[in-house]
């Protein structure tokens, strides 16, 4: 059922006269230049927005109690001649998994985590302050980065509640960098800063009609986030363009050396360069499976559509095959659990993750300044049993985890292992991925293709799970809104440290395509738990 929400209380509140929704980066850059408003009044006004929108759809797990005390600092730098890049004095959210060191919380929305202070700005935060952006507030998240339950409702956190799609709130925003993707398309920041090991940033970015910009591992740092794996943990920017996108991104990447001619912004470009390119779009496995699913008809007819545009602009777009699809993917949809053509493989990429998710996370608390007695997986799994009213330690006393930590128990599994499981894992979902994988399918006629178009939800997020497997970049594009009320988009992949091209074919498609559409907060008052995953037989959905 679709209802429709008084749009009234969710107007988004004037900033000292102007209408900023939707406003882009350089458009506040504008503003503030001509003393049109203040940071600080363009911080409260964010506030403001905060406060109208975020009890409903529950994308802010806090904000930041000195945000107006920086913007004013910053002000007070501006009218003194020193602006320090075009983020200067613009307002962002990051993720709850990095690092503030400040007197916000970094939890990953687990209450386990609550009240232990970390050593220092994660890197990327780092750099952000350094060139002027104000820290607004943290995300909420699908707790620990989806990480705990095969099962669960997608958004959920103890710290932040039911995270909720603001095109419609009866359904999930995607995850786990739910709050990210949300607040940013609800308008409750200027842009946004996500985490990903598979999916993460791609899939919210998708259900949000916002971009993402998943970068290369490496090329952003991952120093003062709560890992997951780091073999595939990236860093990036939501946008509400794909010019806001790279704009972060000039900021945050480390080697743009290696990576990139000239600055990111410097690749942005318009419809005609469309003319000329060629794309693959990989068809066993990807859009085959987005071809036969029933119930994303919609979705699939709508990128089919854009693809003949693309055509029909100049570009050449022609069938690929990843070689290792019917080892790496499986017909079912997204299963990080598959690798060597069955579910279940000591080869896939879960292993892994698991591994590296179970080394790490003992790393990262071993450094927190000050921790109460949570030192290990062990630790956060009997944290959840002693507190299974509030954390779902325990399979169906919590109805956001019906499995409840299933998905912790079998990280601890991975510790007495040998190594060289773990290393015949990594090795292998590289090669499949990387080599066998995106290379391959990219190689054409003697050159590299400009990019791997492909479905983010239609192929059940496969796709997007081969450049996971890969480290690669990759990039979404809103294009619609399906039957249900939630968007889609279509994304590019490309090779290691190409992402310069995703930021020229990105926003070439996305001035093919138009202006994203904005959130209608259909079903306002929804209180269901979206799930995601797949049900157990017996799950105690309470």
């Amino acid at each position: 059922m679709i209802t429709n929400a008084p749009k009234s209380c969710l107007r988004m509140p004037r900033c000292h006269g102007i209408e900023i929704e939707e406003c882009s980066i350089p458009q506040l850059h504008d503003y503030l230049s001509k003393a049109v408003f203040t940071s600080k009044e363009l911080v409260q006004c964010y506030l403001r927005r905060i406060e109208l929108v975020n009890p409903y759809v529950k994308a802010v797990i806090e904000t930041n109690p000195d945000a107006l005390d920086i913007a004013d600092k910053l002000d007070k730098e501006r009218k003194n001649g020193n602006v320090r890049t075009i983020l200067h004095g613009i307002p962002f959210i990051v993720k709850d998994n990095i690092a503030t060191k400040d007197k916000m919380q970094t939890t990953a929305g687990c209450a386990a985590l609550a009240g232990t202070i970390v050593p220092g700005d994660a890197r990327v935060v780092t750099l952000l302050r350094e060139a002027g952006a104000v820290l607004l507030g943290k995300a909420n998240l699908s707790e620990f980065a989806s990480m705990r339950a095969s099962y669960y409702a997608e958004g959920y956190s103890s710290q932040g509640g039911q995270n909720r799609n603001p095109y419609n709130l009866a359904h999930h925003p995607g995850g786990s960098s739910s709050g990210s993707a949300s607040s940013l398309a609800s308008n409750m920041c200027a842009f946004s800063i996500g985490t990903e090991t598979d999916g993460s940033i791609m899939f919210p970015a998708d259900r949000n009609a916002v971009i993402g910009l998943k970068p290369t591992v490496g090329l952003t740092s991952t120093m003062g986030v709560i890992p997951e794996s780091p073999s595939m943990d990236t860093i990036g920017p939501f946008g509400r363009s794909v010019e806001d996108a790279a704009i972060v991104l000039d900021i945050i990447h480390e080697r743009l050396q290696i990576s990139c001619p000239g600055l990111y912004t410097s690749w942005l470009s318009k419809k005609d360069v469309l003319k000329g390119a060629r794309f693959g779009i990989p068809w066993k496995r990807v859009w085959e499976i987005a071809s036969k699913n029933a119930t994303k008809g919609l979705e699939y007819d709508s990128l089919m559509e854009l693809i003949e545009k693309i055509e029909k602009a100049g570009a050449l777009v022609m069938k690929v095959n990843f070689p290792s699809a019917e080892e790496i993917i499986s017909p079912g949809g997204w299963d990080w659990e598959f690798g060597d053509g069955k579910t279940g493989s000591r080869l896939s990429e879960f292993e892994v993750v698991r591994t590296e998710f179970y080394r790490n996370l003992r790393s990262y608390l071993s450094g927190l300044e000050e921790n109460k007695k949570i030192c290990s997986l062990e630790d956060v799994v009997a944290y959840n049993v002693q507190h299974t009213t509030q954390e779902g330690g325990v399979p169906g006393t919590h109805p956001a985890w019906p499995t409840g930590q299933d998905n912790f128990e079998k990280c601890l599994e991975s510790k007495d292992w040998p190594e060289d499981i773990y290393l015949k894992a990594l090795e292998y979902i590289r090669r499949k991925s990387r080599d066998e994988g995106i290379d391959a399918a990219l190689r054409f006629e003697g050159d590299n293709l400009d990019g791997l178009l492909v479905p983010l939800q239609a192929d059940g997020g496969v796709a997007c799970s081969v450049a996971a497997k890969a480290g690669y970049p990759m990039i979404t594009v809103p294009v619609g809104i399906n039957d249900i009320g939630v968007p889609f988009g279509i994304g590019i992949i490309q090779t290691a440290f190409k992402e310069h091209l995703l930021v020229r074919y990105g926003s070439a498609i996305e001035d093919l395509v138009g202006r994203r559409t904005v959130p209608r907060f259909l079903n306002l008052e929804a209180d269901n738990y979206p799930y995601v995953g797949t049900p157990p037989e017996k799950a105690l959905l309470l």
